[in-house]
């Protein structure tokens, strides 16, 4: 593991619960270099060939998840470790098996240490939903959940679930539904990937909903796996919007 500590960081004031999972389209000392012009940081950054960077000490809070919010929680950099992963178009197409290998590697050691729960390993786009679009849609949270880290949906648990309302559906599972189609959107990056549309220019805040199709709230399968995947987090955590 390399170590090139930034300064950009504060105390944090609450206990760690939660890991983002971010993607940068830059390799590392660009990406260090960027972090630094704009003030920002994240407590680790893994390379393509799977180098692990820590920027800032964990006991420390780093300013990576900006304008955010998961489950009630609004500060999420006070209770979050954020880890970025080095992607050209960030997240769109496939991670390489090195950086797979480095963030399981990280998550279970956060996981152990500090006791986190599949709820609160997240996306940087499911707790901005109006603002990100990582770690993208190729981003392997399938992989991850067959190894015990996350979740993932499981269709026939849709039977399992009542409600049907997509809002509410979105604030078991923990999104701000504040702009609904963001949040019904970053599900869909995270849940439902193959109705998310690739874009050049994913990066930019106004691309963040440009292939979002309105219709597609109607659709039945949505539906199911937005109710697979919420049974899933209301087993979990007993409470709809309480980290």
């Amino acid at each position: 593991m390399k170590r090139k500590l930034l300064p950009f960081w504060d105390n944090r004031k609450s206990k760690v619960c939660m890991v983002v999972v971010h993607a940068v389209a830059l390799p590392p000392r660009e990406a260090i270099k960027c972090f630094c012009q704009n003030k920002v940081s994240s407590h680790y950054l893994i390379a393509e060939d799977g180098e692990i960077w820590q920027l800032v000490g964990e006991k420390h809070r780093a300013w990576h998840a900006g304008v955010a919010k998961w489950r009630g929680c609004s500060d999420i950099n006070s209770c979050s470790v954020g880890i970025e992963l080095c992607s050209k178009d960030l997240g769109q197409s496939q991670f390489t098996q090195q950086q797979k290998k480095s963030l399981e590697f990280l998550l279970r050691r956060l996981i152990k240490k500090y006791g986190i729960k599949n709820e609160n390993i997240v996306g940087h786009s499911d707790i901005a939903p109006t603002r990100k679009a990582d770690p993208g849609k190729a981003f392997f949270w399938q992989e991850l959940a067959a190894k015990g880290i996350g979740f993932w949906p499981n269709k026939a648990d849709a039977k399992k679930i009542k409600e049907e309302n997509i809002e509410k559906l979105l604030k078991i599972i923990g999104y701000d539904t504040t702009d609904l189609y963001a949040a019904a959107y970053a599900f869909c990056r995270r849940f439902w990937p193959k109705e998310v549309k690739l874009e050049k220019n994913v990066w930019q805040e106004d691309k963040i909903l440009a292939g979002f199709d309105k219709r597609m709230l109607d659709d039945k399968e949505f539906i199911e796996v937005l109710q697979a995947v919420a049974y899933k987090y209301l087993m979990a955590s007993k409470t709809p919007c309480n980290i």
